[in-house]
């Protein structure tokens, strides 16, 4: 019989209903598993085999109901360290637009049954899963004014597929490896139980981190770092700002800083990443940083590939969720509200909607101040300019245009 751990008499229940079959090595397979009943999926998921290891790693496949896991193969049941847990639940989830886990009842399952085995051997990390999608969890919390101008995530909603805001859990011990967060948006992190060790690197600084062959670093707590042959610029940076978080606390993490993050003690945390008018000139500024080292890595075929400035722009879209066109319509669509609430006079009340709390016509009026600069780069951009634009309704240059005469009236109010 599958060992189970406690999580309530309902779900132990529901757990114990699963089909359960031992694939040797203790290693159990669940299948024919659906969502909770309390918890609702993003969008339609397709029942999931779930793998549970001795050493806590639970493997997820999107197959249907009586179909073997295939794509998520490992060599063997047994993963060593922390990172591994970490990395395939995300492989896992990679059936969706980005890597997060939604909370459907084998992730939680498996996600439970590390944390029952990996507080004991510190052998699982982080699992991201996603804020269920619907009417009955917008009440979950509030958000802190401070945050509220949330363009990432007022984006993502106008378009209904997904967005960016986590639930983190994780036993103590677990970790999330170095990293900056996503486009160089900004990230807000409360900790709901537990207590988090983050280390903190200001821009700049991860450079002097970078290996000989100019990669950066999994772990800066390794004694890898040590070795001046490996890393030979090590010594050019400062150390880390450390903080300790605890419950109830909020840690923001500025756009570009790296950092990476411990949990002390079993730990539930919800994190939010967004841009606003502060930091879209860094995401710009990383969008084109990105599409030069694609463009870097397949220089060699400039001149023989069709379309090679094309396929570059997909290849960015792959590694980095977003290339030029997208970065668009990401633009339109947030300028376009803020030109309806300024055009239409609103007045000084709220705006409605997934818009943000508190939205006045000033705020507004910053926002199209902001996105005119950004917009007026993006169309200057010679990478940009090869983009086909015809389908764009409106084209770029007469959204530039609006903006400038709305920037142009309200400056003369």
């Amino acid at each position: 019989m599958m060992p189970m751990v406690h999580l309530g008499a309902q779900l132990n229940q529901r757990l114990k209903s699963w089909n359960w079959h031992e694939r040797g090595h203790g290693v159990w397979v669940a299948s024919c598993v659906g969502c909770l009943g309390c918890v609702t999926a993003p969008r339609a998921v397709p029942s999931a085999l779930v793998w549970f290891c001795p050493l806590g790693g639970a493997q997820l496949g999107s197959q249907g109901c009586g179909h073997p896991v295939t794509g998520l193969g490992l060599s063997g049941p047994r993963w060593p360290h922390s990172a591994s847990s970490w990395y395939w639940l995300q492989k896992a989830a990679q059936g969706r637009s980005c890597s997060k886990t939604v909370l459907t009842s084998p992730v939680f399952a498996a996600w439970c049954w590390c944390w029952d085995v990996g507080s004991h051997h510190s052998c699982c990390s982080l699992v991201p899963l996603t804020l269920p999608r619907d009417s009955s969890a917008e009440d979950v919390f509030t958000l802190p004014v401070y945050f509220s101008s949330d363009w990432l995530n007022e984006y993502w909603d106008a378009l209904d597929v997904d967005d960016y805001r986590f639930v983190y859990m994780g036993p103590a011990g677990t970790w999330s490896p170095f990293h900056a967060d996503i486009f160089r948006s900004f990230s807000w992190s409360v900790n709901i139980c537990g207590r988090k060790k983050w280390f903190f690197f200001p821009p700049g600084q991860e450079e002097a981190l970078r290996d000989c062959h100019g990669g950066l670093p999994y772990d800066v707590t390794s004694p890898a770092l040590l070795d001046s042959r490996l890393y030979p610029t090590r010594h050019l940076c400062g150390p880390p700002l450390e903080v300790t978080q605890e419950a109830g606390e909020m840690v923001f993490v500025p756009s570009g800083w790296h950092h990476q993050v411990h949990n002390l003690e079993d730990t539930i945390s919800i994190n939010h990443n967004w841009v606003n008018g502060c930091n879209l000139a860094n995401m710009w500024h990383f969008l084109q940083q990105e599409l030069c080292a694609v463009q870097q890595e397949v220089i060699q075929w400039k001149d023989t590939m069709p379309d090679w400035h094309h396929h570059c722009q997909v290849i960015m879209r792959s590694c980095s969720g977003i290339n030029f066109t997208e970065f668009y319509h990401f633009l339109k669509v947030i300028a376009e509200r803020r030109l309806h609430l300024l055009t239409k006079g609103t007045g000084p009340g709220e705006v409605g909607g997934g818009e943000g709390a508190g939205l006045g016509p000033q705020q507004a009026a910053f926002d199209v101040g902001r996105i005119a600069e950004v917009l007026a780069s993006v169309v200057a951009h010679p990478d940009f300019q090869r983009v086909d634009t015809s389908t764009f309704s409106p084209r770029p240059e007469e959204l530039l245009q609006q903006l400038e005469e709305v920037i142009a009236a309200t400056v003369s109010l």
